[in-house]
């Protein structure tokens, strides 16, 4: 019986270090999402915590209040270094979700012939048998060809819309967007981001204007044939 208890104080002491290192990692990495130490430090507690907790239910019939399940290093190591396989379990520690806020500006140079594309767009998505209703504003215009098309803004890539600037967000974040918990009226909370959302990165666009265009193409004049 004395290496037993042997066997379970060190086990226990095995515990003490794991948490001593696991807490050490995350003071390190401040808050980054997903960072390596920290997730091995976590695997350390998990496997010395599942270690202990059999021993002592092998020598006394006793469980601890820590249930959890023993974790394999190496496959752990694979799906972390390929950013999360496809199916991973529904427990995984780490679960990763990434938000893609995109805005783009357009101007109107006309609002009659945009009014006049959207509705040739709607009366082509419409039965011959319905007459449909009209388009009667910028926005409903816009809208109409957003549905017309795609969903996407490949749809608004039309002459009667000039692009602006635009950008693109990408941000890790804790949850995915539940649409049905937002009202219809409520649809600028959509895309304002949470408190714990890490950014990753900002894409800015800026579109490459016909007069731009006519000054490379000056710059660089396309070569004669050959006689």
């Amino acid at each position: 019986m004395t290496d037993q208890y042997a066997e379970l104080d060190s086990a226990l002491e095995r515990v003490v270090e794991a948490a001593r290192g696991h807490l050490a990692a995350v003071k390190a990495a401040q808050g980054r999402i997903d960072d390596d130490n920290v997730w091995q430090a976590y695997v350390a507690l998990n496997n010395a915590s599942y270690a202990y907790d059999e021993l002592l239910l092998d020598a006394f019939g006793e469980v601890t209040p820590w249930d959890v399940d023993l974790i394999d290093p190496d496959e752990v190591d694979e799906r972390f270094a390929t950013g999360g396989a496809a199916g991973a379990e529904p427990g995984d520690p780490h679960p990763r979700v990434v938000s893609v806020r995109q805005r783009r500006d357009y101007r109107v140079p006309s609002t009659a012939a945009l009014l006049r594309v959207a509705d040739a767009a709607r009366r082509a998505g419409t039965p011959d048998d319905v007459e449909p209703e009209p388009v009667e504003s910028v926005g409903e215009a816009v809208l109409e060809l957003l549905q017309s098309g795609d969903g996407s803004l490949a749809g608004l890539d039309v002459p009667e819309l000039e692009p602006l600037d635009g950008v693109v967000l990408v941000s890790e974040i804790d949850a995915p967007l539940d649409v049905e918990s937002f009202s219809d009226d409520d649809s600028s909370q959509l895309f304002q981001g949470g408190p714990t959302d890490v950014l990753v990165g900002r894409l800015d666009e800026h579109p490459m204007l016909t007069d731009e265009l006519d000054e490379h193409d000056h710059d660089h004049p396309a070569p004669r044939p050959g006689r």
